[in-house]
């Protein structure tokens, strides 16, 4: 029949439960399962914290209401960085940000497109000679950076 062991943790340890415990000292942060050291990194180093305490969750090692308590982070933390280990794993805590693309209306674009509007083009003519989306070339007419000229209206006769 197995023993059950105690947990013994160090002093100086904040228990995140009965089996886990983590230390501060210095500079750095320490893991522990019982006495045993499982993993350190440092305490600036907010991407490696996510990705540890999300493997200890996703390992059913520590609940994510024993996470937030022991280390005072919001629950949808917790939730939004166990879902990026469930999808990415451990590396997607590591990868660059998506960031917007390159500016399609640059200044150069900018000057081409109203010249194409004063020459009487219209916003579809337009988009497709410069082969820009029509979104991204009527986003720019409403911000001003572009302006359309008004069509020339029939007068009617009554």
């Amino acid at each position: 029949m197995p023993k059950v062991h105690l947990p013994v943790f160090a002093e100086g340890t904040t228990n995140i439960n009965v089996h886990l415990a983590v230390e501060k000292k210095g500079n750095q942060i320490t893991y522990f399962n019982g006495m045993m050291p499982v993993f350190t990194h440092d305490e600036s180093d907010l991407n490696t914290f996510r990705m540890i305490t999300s493997q200890f969750y996703v390992n059913g090692n520590a609940t994510q209401a024993e996470i937030c308590r022991a280390f005072g982070v919001p629950s949808i933390a917790v939730k939004r960085a166990v879902k990026l280990y469930q999808t990415s794993g451990s590396s997607g805590f590591y990868k660059a940000r998506k960031t917007r693309g390159a500016t399609i209306l640059t200044a150069e674009v900018l000057n081409e497109a109203q010249e194409l509007f004063d020459q009487g083009k219209e916003l579809s003519e337009v988009a497709e000679i410069l082969g820009i989306i029509i979104n991204t070339l009527n986003k720019a007419v409403l911000d001003k950076r572009l302006h359309k000229p008004e069509k020339k209206r029939k007068k009617s006769r009554h």
